[in-house]
């Protein structure tokens, strides 16, 4: 895809990250997620840095992927980590490319602000195809699992 372009959010992308936000959830845990809500949150990102950074996956004008960058403080390493969330590219788009041009875009700019020491995603169990694409992207699954309130 000679014409991808990986840029940052912008409040125009609200409602495209919105609508792949819900398409997500449906499509990896079955789960149907609220719109308001979901745009609320996106908005916040958007207002407040300090919360995240969306990446965008454009080819030839459209908006095809995209994913949230959330920060996170070690004390241990006294630097950054930076988490890949909210992973998503359209189905006729994916296998080209346009998750590793994000990927690579944040590993450039996590080595470029000097201060971040690693980057980290989660991933659902069941989801064999996307940690078939992280591996391939020398990331490996690390010896946490995660427990959660919600």
């Amino acid at each position: 895809m000679d014409k991808l372009l990986t840029r940052e959010g912008t409040f125009s992308d609200i409602e495209t990250i919105v609508k792949f936000q819900k398409e997500m959830a449906l499509e990896t845990e079955e789960k149907t997620l609220l719109e308001s809500s979901i745009k609320l949150g996106v908005t916040e990102v958007m207002r407040d840095k300090q919360k995240g950074t969306y990446l965008i996956g454009e080819y030839e004008g459209d908006v095809i992927g995209s994913l949230l960058l959330t920060y996170e403080w070690s004390d241990w390493r006294n630097a950054w980590f930076w988490w890949i969330q909210s992973v998503y590219v359209k189905p006729d788009y994916r296998r080209q490319g346009v998750y590793k041009a994000m990927h690579f875009y944040a590993a450039e700019e996590a080595r470029r602000q000097g201060d971040v020491r690693g980057i980290r995603l989660y991933v659902y169990k069941d989801n064999a195809v996307a940690q078939g694409v992280y591996a391939g992207l020398r990331m490996r699954p690390t010896h946490y699992d995660m427990y959660e309130i919600d």
